[in-house]
Order: C-alpha cells, then sequence, then structure tokens
C-alpha cells in the first residue's frame, strides 16, 4: 500500500492510501501530481498540497458559490480566480441566470490536467459558450478589467504562497472592489482557524478586506482533507449582508440539487465559533 502524506504542522501529518501516482509534472508556476485510490478516487496536489478529490469536492465547491447566490439571486456576470480545478466554473454554470462566466487561471496545466483526470470538475466547461477562461496572472486581469463589470468575485486560490501570494495582497482586494458593480459580492478562499500559520493568513486577510469593504463576514465549512478540517470563506460586499439579505425562497426557485449546501446551513455558516471570533477581532 502507497501512502500520500502531507504535513498539517510541524507536529500532524496526515496521510492517504492510494493505489497509484497517475501522473505527475513540473509547470513554471507548481509540482503537480495525481494520484488514484479508494478512499478518496483520483485526487491531485499542487506542491505537496491536496487541492482536490472526487470524494469530498463538492464541499468546497458548492460553499464558494451558493451563499452568493442565495444573498443576490439577480447575478449575472462572475469572475473566477484561480479555481483551475473547474468546479467552481461548474458550480456557478448551474445558474441559468447567469449571463458570464470568466475564470482566471495562472497555470493552464492545471485545468487541462484535470479535464483529463477529474472531469467531475472540469468536463464540459470549456465547451459551455458563456464560459470564457484565461490563462494568465489573477492580479493582472483585474488590474485592467473595467471599473463595475462583474456581479460577483470568487477568489479560489491556494495558500497565500507561490502562485497564491499575489491574491491575499491589499491590492488585490482593492483592485477587486473596483471592477464589482455597486451591489457587487467578494467570497475568498480563507484559510483555517485551528492551526498556527494558517489562523494567521486568516487573520491577515480578514484585516485586509475589513478596510475595504464596508460589509464583511466570515462562514465556516467542514472539508475532510483539508488541514484541521475547519475551513473558512470570506463574504465581502458593498451593500448586501448574507443574513439579513438571504432570499432562502428566491434562492429554492432555482432548484440546483445540492449535497451540501441548504439555507438553512447557510445561516448556520456564518455563527462561528469562540475561538475564531476572538481571532478575527484580534487580527482586526
Amino acid at each position: 500500500m502507497n501512502w500520500y502524506t502531507e504535513s498539517w504542522s510541524d507536529e500532524c501529518k496526515f496521510s492517504i492510501a492510494y493505489d497509484e501516482k497517475i501522473y505527475s509534472e513540473k509547470t513554471p508556476f507548481q509540482q503537480i501530481d495525481f494520484y488514484k485510490g479508494k478512499e478518496f478516487g483520483t485526487f491531485f496536489t499542487l506542491d505537496g498540497l491536496m487541492m482536490v478529490n472526487e470524494k469530498d469536492e463538492f464541499i468546497y465547491h458548492e460553499m464558494i458559490v451558493h451563499p452568493a447566490f442565495a444573498t443576490n439571486p439577480n447575478i449575472k456576470r462572475v469572475l473566477i480566480i484561480g479555481g483551475g480545478d473547474g468546479g467552481t466554473a461548474r458550480e456557478v454554470l448551474r445558474y441559468k441566470s447567469v449571463e458570464e462566466v470568466v475564470m482566471v487561471e495562472i497555470d493552464e496545466r492545471v485545468f487541462r490536467l484535470c479535464q483529463k483526470y477529474l472531469p467531475v470538475t472540469a468536463g464540459g466547461i470549456e465547451e459551455e459558450p458563456r464560459m470564457t477562461l484565461k490563462f494568465e496572472d489573477g492580479l493582472a486581469y483585474v488590474k485592467k478589467a473595467p471599473d463595475a463589470s462583474f456581479d460577483l468575485i470568487l477568489v479560489d486560490s491556494t495558500d497565500p504562497i507561490s502562485v497564491g501570494e499575489g491574491l491575499f495582497t491589499i491590492e488585490f482586494y482593492q483592485e477587486c472592489y473596483r471592477v464589482l458593480r455597486n451591489d457587487g459580492i467578494l467570497i475568498n478562499q480563507h484559510e483555517s482557524p485551528y492551526f498556527t500559520e494558517y489562523a494567521e493568513n486568516m487573520k491577515r486577510a480578514h484585516k485586509k478586506i475589513k478596510h475595504i469593504f464596508p460589509i464583511t463576514h466570515v462562514y465556516q465549512y467542514h472539508m475532510p482533507t483539508y488541514p484541521s478540517g475547519h475551513w473558512l470563506f470570506g463574504f465581502a460586499s458593498k451593500v448586501y449582508d448574507p443574513l439579513l439579505d438571504l432570499h432562502a425562497e428566491d434562492w429554492k426557485k432555482f432548484k440546483i440539487q445540492t449535497k451540501y449546501y441548504n439555507t438553512e446551513l447557510h445561516r448556520g455558516a456564518f455563527c462561528l465559533p469562540n475561538y475564531v471570533r476572538e481571532a478575527l477581532v484580534d487580527g482586526e
């Protein structure tokens, strides 16, 4: 039996058994490896960190997308920064009311390899007529994007190291604010509150966004294969509050079948444990 092992901290490791390593490639940006096993199916890692697997990917991708649409059911134009596995775009495209989706991924090989090895997330994305793929730096893209051009920006990034570092800066969040429309929403990968390194990244991201957007919240979800399993997204908006402006009945009219997200869970996701609340306040 082969074991993929990832360090979650200096004193904690996570291991998954796999049957075979099906592909490996070093791109100009990062190391990409694909594995296949019984428990989690096919999964891939970037620079030795778990990104997506067939078994639990639906949790992350549903939770990055659906809370925004339940808050503003009239979203038409969506920008995805990162998201090379295609899962976030897949969830957005389930909304027939969406007119355009732009996905900006710095490393084209991530998307091409997921098309081949993880069609559950990337299959059919490129063929969708509402979909535009851009293989370039996300920060560079938003810098040149017109003012008020998107209703929703989804920052589906890796951790703030290597290719993901620029997506956790004040400059990036300021550019996102500019290219969002007057009622725009920003959702960003907000790290984890549990292990120290991730918690520090969480606090820094929250502090930066809170200085730019008038409405900011953090919400949680359970991701079994990410460090500690307790992970967060940030919700930032110019006018919408995800609890006060929740349109539960309107969202249900979309008739989107989900495996994790629902509008009752939506409310609960924003109810954070005290240690997380205190850490976020400390970061401010």
